[in-house]
């Protein structure tokens, strides 16, 4: 097949995103290549480039890729972080690569992915347009540097994109594997694999009386996500004892623990408002409240318009994040949230001035975060 043929074959909305993938790329490695000397003082040298990555989780990830779960090499139980991340980090070093190098190669490819896969969700909704839209207002979120740093949002997203476009297209093997690789990486794989059966639940009898087929095809292919769940959990209870070894680390290396939702919201509130945080950690839990706040509108629209998957994805989150000692990482989790980029892309078809709006907003905002993460700052 010559390369003429192989570009012919390829979608459009395809090309498109890994246009807009790749075009983003280059405007993220622009703003990690000014960080590097906009913010040094005098005396002081420049950080080097891949240097400059290795921040906050990062190296929760080098050290489990280094010395594995045992100990607590990075001063906290690292039980908290699934195996599925470090272990490209263990394959890069085994290759003879940085750890980081391997990191940023793994975000760039994986996320090449993803991008082609939200496109094509976003294609079903709407047609090409809004799959290009989609990818555009999801690659320039506010959060958006996460999809570039050495971090698990690309990788997991890099499963959990096509397997929402299998579960959409009634591919339930598939969707079942790709939800089962997602939850190497992220516990948020527990989510998809409940949103997943949601869509089932909610889609198979029009699509098995279409296909001729039993009403119960494809429920046991939903049953997948549970064996590297159980693994896990296997592989804890050997090493640690404890069967919830990565939900109890959480609590004792992050402080987060289950509590009522009102009382989460205050304590958010007053670290954002209340003076008891730093300005520089003041901001972050502000903007904690504004994507809890998204994540509320966006389950209670989903809902109405009976999209009962999505909304299961979108709200199980929100429970999660909204029952927890304080609201934490939800601007990142965003970049997982494909209805919220969905229904911006449509939102901007119809009107034009929301595209305008959504970047004039989003574009200032990840080149700030993107900052605040390069420079060793917290930015969630």
């Amino acid at each position: 097949m010559t390369a003429r043929t192989l570009a012919e074959r390829v979608r459009a909305v395809d090309r498109d995103s890994l246009g807009i993938w790749l075009a983003t790329r280059v405007s993220m490695w622009v703003i990690a290549a000014a960080t590097g000397w906009m913010f040094v003082t005098a005396g002081q040298d420049v950080v080097p480039a891949l240097d400059r990555w290795q921040q906050w989780d990062y190296w929760h990830y080098l050290g489990i890729a280094i010395h594995g779960y045992g100990g607590q090499p990075t001063g906290v139980p690292n039980e908290a972080f699934f195996p599925g991340f470090p272990a490209f980090l263990w394959l890069g070093g085994e290759l003879g690569l940085r750890h980081v190098a391997a990191g940023l190669i793994v975000s760039l490819v994986a996320g090449a992915v993803a991008a082609v896969a939200l496109g094509r969700i976003g294609e079903l909704e709407g047609g090409q347009r809004i799959g290009r839209l989609t990818v555009l207002v999801w690659a320039m979120s506010p959060s958006a540097v996460f999809l570039a740093a050495p971090y698990t949002e690309a990788l997991f997203l890099a499963c959990a994109f096509p397997a929402w476009l299998a579960a959409r297209r009634q591919h339930w093997l598939a969707a079942g594997v790709l939800t089962a690789l997602s939850c190497t990486v992220r516990v948020s794989g527990v989510f998809l694999a409940v949103a997943v059966a949601v869509q089932w639940l909610t889609t198979r009898r029009e699509a098995t009386e279409r296909a001729g087929r039993p009403w119960w095809s494809g429920l046991g292919w939903l049953f997948l996500p549970a064996l590297p769940l159980l693994a896990w959990s296997l592989y804890l209870e050997s090493e640690t004892g404890d069967w919830l070894a990565w939900l109890h680390a959480q609590a004792e290396g992050w402080d987060r623990h289950f509590t009522w939702p009102w009382a989460s919201l205050d304590a958010t509130w007053q670290a954002a408002f209340g003076g008891t945080q730093s300005p520089g950690f003041a901001w972050m839990f502000r903007a904690e409240i504004v994507a809890m706040l998204v994540g509320v509108v966006l389950t209670g629209a989903l809902l109405w318009w009976r999209r009962w998957g999505e909304a299961t994805w979108i709200g199980l989150q929100v429970i999660a994040f909204g029952t927890s000692t304080w609201f934490f990482s939800v601007p990142r989790a965003t970049l997982l949230w494909w209805p919220l980029w969905v229904t911006i892309a449509l939102l901007a078809a119809r009107r034009r001035w929301v595209l305008w709006a959504y970047l004039a907003v989003s574009v200032p905002l990840m080149s700030v975060w993107a900052s605040a993460y390069l420079t060793g700052r917290w930015a969630g």
